[in-house]
């Protein structure tokens, strides 16, 4: 966090900003790998190639980098809020104390938003991983990798495609056996254990989820899926069928987040020429960074059918 001190802050709103900021909950700390960005844009060409460990033989055999480039460009963002002086001369009830802490709010959401439109879109034209294909496909090759597919569906109950708990986890189960069968560009197994999976639903799937990874006992029956996962849900994502296991245990995780600068909180207060001439006040955040894919073969669609 930065902060632009002008002279011109009230001391309250200052406080009621970094206080919402800091406890506000988030996600893309456990969903995304953060790099620091020291330009305006970074070129990846690292994903996908460490080789495994070999017996010494002759001498060491260097592994170069592989072809694939992936260059991600920093994006700025903005939100600024205008406050007339005079409601900030007759606020007796705190108003614009919380629309501050609304604003803080919303600067410490963005990145798990920008994850969940990453997710909403990731089979769609355009929004390719390193490999050059859509995040989300069954094209994905790289290397002596084969074919391989992140993109599958499960067959829910006759209606409105809304899955019970038994299909979650007959679902979850599939997810899970795709993710540990990917191999990476030597043809070799991807070192994915069972740690660090985290189910990502939308809201109407929520407690659906929450059930087929938590309860010891459905429909009288022992659940060995308890404790499989951990399961957040996104209010972004904008379909009530559809749903993503990710690994986020890894040195490389499913999404990157490519920070060059973090949040400043700044305005233009009373001395300030919109003060003085329109007697508005504004306060803003602004921030540069860019939220992008990472290892695809960390993250699997599931849409029931």
């Amino acid at each position: 966090m930065a902060v632009i001190n002008t002279g011109l802050l009230t001391k309250g709103l200052r406080s009621e900003f970094f206080d919402r900021f800091e406890k506000t909950v988030v996600h893309y700390r456990d969903l995304a790998t953060r790099i620091a960005s020291s330009s305006d844009a970074e070129t990846y060409r690292w994903l996908g190639t460490v080789p495994r460990m070999r017996e010494w033989g002759n001498g060491r055999l260097a592994k170069g980098l592989r072809t694939e480039r992936y260059s991600v460009e920093n994006l700025k963002y903005e939100a600024t809020i205008e406050v007339d002086r005079d409601e900030i001369a007759d606020d007796q009830t705190g108003q614009i104390r919380v629309r501050i802490g609304e604003l803080a709010q919303r600067a410490a959401t963005h990145k798990d938003f920008l994850i969940g439109r990453l997710l909403t879109n990731g089979a769609g034209a355009g929004f390719h991983g390193y490999d050059g294909v859509p995040f989300f496909s069954g094209s994905h090759i790289s290397g002596g990798s084969g074919v391989q597919d992140n993109d599958v569906t499960y067959a829910a109950a006759a209606g409105d495609n809304l899955p019970t708990t038994d299909e979650f986890k007959g679902a979850l189960r599939q997810a899970i056996a795709a993710m540990l069968s990917f191999k990476d560009d030597q043809g070799e197994p991807l070192p994915v254990g069972m740690n660090g999976m985290v189910c990502v639903v939308p809201p109407p799937m929520l407690f659906t989820a929450m059930e087929a990874v938590s309860a010891t006992v459905i429909n009288q029956t022992s659940n060995v899926m308890a404790g499989a996962a951990r399961v957040i849900a996104l209010p972004w994502l904008t379909s009530a069928t559809v749903w993503y296991l990710l690994k986020t245990d890894g040195v490389v995780r499913p999404f990157i987040f490519q920070d060059r600068e973090p949040v400043e909180f700044g305005a233009l207060a009373e001395e300030s020429e919109e003060g003085f001439k329109r007697e508005k006040l504004l306060f803003g955040v602004r921030a540069r960074y860019r939220m992008a894919y990472g290892y695809w073969q960390y993250a699997v669609r599931t849409t029931f059918t």
